[in-house]
C-alpha cells in the first residue's frame, strides 16, 4: 500500500526482493527441458564442487560449495540443523531495539548463537525497523501488523518449525471496535493505528507516519493510564510507557480516548508461536514452487523445513560478485527442493545476505561473502544455539 516502506523498495517484480532496492542483473533464459528440475539453467546441467564442509555441533552440518552453468557461476552455503538434536534451539535476534540495526555478526554474538542467517526485510533507508512480525523467545512479541507482512517462519506451541501465515490482533479492552494496525512497525497504516513500545527506541516523530503532518494523534500511556493526547508526534524521546499514533479515522479513533482513561492493549499471534520472524514470499508450499521470478539475480537468503529428516535448511547464495551471480527466485525454490525441503521462505537478500557458523577452531566466522564488500546493518537474524549436554 502506499505509504508502506516495503511500496518504496525498488525492483521489476511486483514483490520487492531485497530491502537495498537495488535492481537485479537479468539470467540468461532458460530451456524449457532445465525448468523445474531442481538441477541448474541452461541445459540442464551443472557442475558442483564442495569448498569445505565441517560440524558446527552435533546435529548441525555446514557446507560451503561451487556451481557453475550456462547462466554463469554461483556459490552456495547451507547450514543444516536437526532440530530434535538435544540442546539446539533457535530463537530470533536482534540489537535490542525495534528500531535499530547492526550486523549479523554482532546480533548473534552478543546473544551467544554458535550460526545463523540475517532475518527479515528492513526499512533500510528510514527507521532501520523491520516489515514484518517478530517474537523473542525471552521477551515475547516485539513488532508485527495485522496484515501486508505476515509471511512467516515461526515455532508452534511444541517447538516444532512451521512455514506458514502469520497475524498479529492487537485490541483495546476498554475499546472493542477499535482496531489496531501496526505494532512497532516502520510505519503506521494510512487510516490505521500503530502501538510503540520501549522495545521500538526512542521516538520517531512523523517518520512512522510517512511525513504526514495533518490529520495524525498521538496518546501516551502510562501504566495503562492516558496521560496525553495530542496531534503533535514527538521525535527522539525514550518511551517509558506505550503510545498509540492514529491516521486520519485513527486518529480520530484516539481523540475520544480522554486523558486519565483507562486503555488495556492485548496483543495476540496466532498459532502462539514460541519464536517467529517474517520474509516476504514462500517459496515452497507443500513441495510446490510458488515463484514465478526466473529473471532477476540476487545475493539469497532462505529457510527451509525437511519434515522427512527434521532438518531445517538455513541457505544463503552469494550473488553480485564475479565468482558468484546470484540466483533468481525460481532457482532459489528449485535448490531448496533439491535440498529435501517441503516448505521455505525467503528471507532479506542482497547485501543483507549473511551467514554465519562456529568453526572447526571454535570461532563463530561469516561463512559467505556479503555483496556489499563488508557486512551490512540489517534488523534481525535467526540464530541457532546449542546448550551444552550433560
Amino acid at each position: 500500500p502506499p505509504g508502506d516502506p516495503a511500496s518504496r523498495v525498488r525492483s521489476t517484480d511486483a514483490v520487492p526482493q531485497t530491502s537495498d532496492g537495488v535492481v537485479g542483473a537479468i539470467a540468461r533464459p532458460r530451456s524449457t527441458s532445465a525448468r523445474g528440475s531442481g538441477k541448474g539453467s541452461g541445459d540442464g546441467t551443472r557442475d558442483v564442487s564442495i569448498r569445505k564442509q565441517w560440524e558446527p555441533a552435533p546435529g548441525i552440518t555446514a557446507i560451503s560449495w561451487d556451481e557453475a552453468d550456462q547462466r554463469g557461476p554461483v556459490r552456495a552455503h547451507l547450514l543444516s540443523v536437526d532440530w530434535k538434536q538435544p540442546g539446539i534451539s533457535l530463537d530470533y535476534a536482534n540489537a535490542g531495539h525495534v528500531a535499530r540495526t547492526a550486523t549479523t555478526s554482532r546480533m548473534l554474538k552478543s546473544g551467544g548463537a554458535i550460526a545463523g542467517v540475517n532475518g527479515d526485510f528492513f526499512d533500510i533507508g528510514d527507521t532501520g525497523a523491520p516489515l514484518g512480525i517478530g517474537r523473542d523467545r525471552q521477551r515475547g512479541l516485539l513488532h508485527g501488523r495485522l496484515s501486508g507482512w505476515n509471511s512467516a517462519f515461526y515455532l508452534g506451541r511444541r517447538g516444532v518449525p512451521q512455514i506458514g501465515t502469520l497475524e498479529v490482533v492487537t485490541r483495546i479492552k476498554q475499546r472493542p471496535g477499535v482496531e489496531i494496525t501496526n505494532v512497532n512497525s516502520p510505519s503506521v497504516a494510512i487510516g490505521g493505528i500503530g502501538v510503540y513500545s520501549p522495545s521500538w527506541g526512542r521516538t520517531s516523530g512523523y517518520r512512522v507516519v510517512d511525513g504526514q503532518t495533518r490529520d495524525v494523534r498521538m496518546v501516551l500511556l502510562r501504566k495503562g493510564v492516558v496521560i496525553r493526547n495530542r496531534t503533535k508526534l514527538t521525535s527522539g524521546k525514550v518511551l517509558e510507557g506505550r503510545m498509540l499514533i492514529g491516521r486520519g479515522p485513527g486518529a480520530e479513533a484516539l481523540r475520544r480516548l480522554k486523558k486519565g482513561s483507562r486503555v488495556s492493549l492485548v496483543s495476540r499471534l496466532a498459532d502462539s508461536p514460541a519464536m517467529a520472524i517474517t520474509g516476504n514470499q514462500f517459496l515452497i508450499d507443500d513441495g510446490i514452487v510458488k515463484v514465478v521470478d526466473d529473471r532477476e539475480l540476487h545475493p539469497r537468503t532462505a529457510i527451509g523445513i525437511d519434515r522427512d529428516t527434521h532438518r531445517l535448511l538455513l541457505l544463503v547464495i552469494d550473488g553480485r560478485q564475479d565468482f558468484s551471480r546470484g540466483y533468481t527466485m525460481v532457482e532459489l525454490a528449485e535448490l531448496m527442493i533439491e535440498l529435501g525441503a517441503d516448505e521455505a521462505l525467503n528471507l532479506d537478500g542482497g547485501g543483507s545476505s549473511t551467514m554465519l557458523a562456529r568453526r572447526p577452531n571454535g570461532k563463530v566466522k561469516i561463512t559467505n561473502s556479503p555483496s556489499d564488500g563488508v557486512e551490512r546493518k540489517v534488523a534481525n537474524a535467526i540464530g541457532v544455539f546449542v546448550k551444552p549436554q550433560g
